[in-house]
């Protein structure tokens, strides 16, 4: 939860500065975010293959232990694609672009910004990026809230799927106290595979 409210607090802050005049010219003109997200997807993969853990949970994989990143994704998009329906202002494709984030607000909002800027204009790009930040960190708010309701409730693989690409790493502790600590390994292994999946969906629905 703290982590979350910082970054809101940061992405609130950016947006106070860059409507403010103290950055210089050179910072607002210049394209920053896609450096940003080449150093973001760097470190992406230098975190995921620096793991320890990462040989032993590839060597791990069973068949089965695929259904559940699978049945996150599928039931995400199929959720976003079923709520675009009462959305007029966006696609479909706009809306599964924002779904396709899985929690994962700092990459997919600006992947979103960066890819639909030619195709809606920088203010509406830029609007659906926010969205995509907003709608992802709550996403990943309910998860560490609604961890205990949705085990009792759903299940105890209902916390991880509800994490999305959180579960490898923010969500995991709730994930380990309320579903047991035998499917830490499942949940690290979904957050693996779901946090990969963040570039391909999102790029995918942001090229309609």
């Amino acid at each position: 939860m703290k982590g979350s409210l910082t970054v809101v607090g940061f992405f609130l802050l950016g947006c106070l500065l860059g409507r403010s005049d103290v950055l210089p010219g050179a910072v607002l003109e210049n394209n920053l975010t896609i450096h940003v997200l080449y150093i973001l997807m760097f470190l992406v993969g230098l975190s995921i293959g620096s793991d320890e853990k990462l040989k032993q949970i590839l060597s791990g994989i069973r068949p089965q232990l695929l259904l559940l990143p699978l049945s996150t994704i599928i039931g995400t998009l199929s959720f976003t694609a079923l709520i675009s329906l009462f959305i007029s202002e966006w696609s479909v494709f706009d809306c599964l672009a924002v779904g396709s984030g899985f929690a994962y607000y700092s990459l997919s909002s600006i992947l979103i910004t960066e890819m639909k800027t030619a195709s809606l204009g920088v203010q509406a790009a830029t609007e659906l990026g926010t969205i995509a930040l907003i709608a992802n960190i709550i996403r990943e708010i309910f998860a560490l809230l609604g961890a205990p309701l949705f085990a009792r409730y759903f299940g105890r693989l209902a916390p991880i799927s509800a994490g999305g690409a959180t579960t490898m790493d923010t969500t995991l502790p709730v994930i380990t106290r309320y579903s047991g600590k035998d499917l830490v390994f499942v949940a690290i292994l979904h957050g693996i595979l779901v946090d990969l999946s963040v570039p391909f969906f999102v790029s995918f629905f942001c090229s309609f």
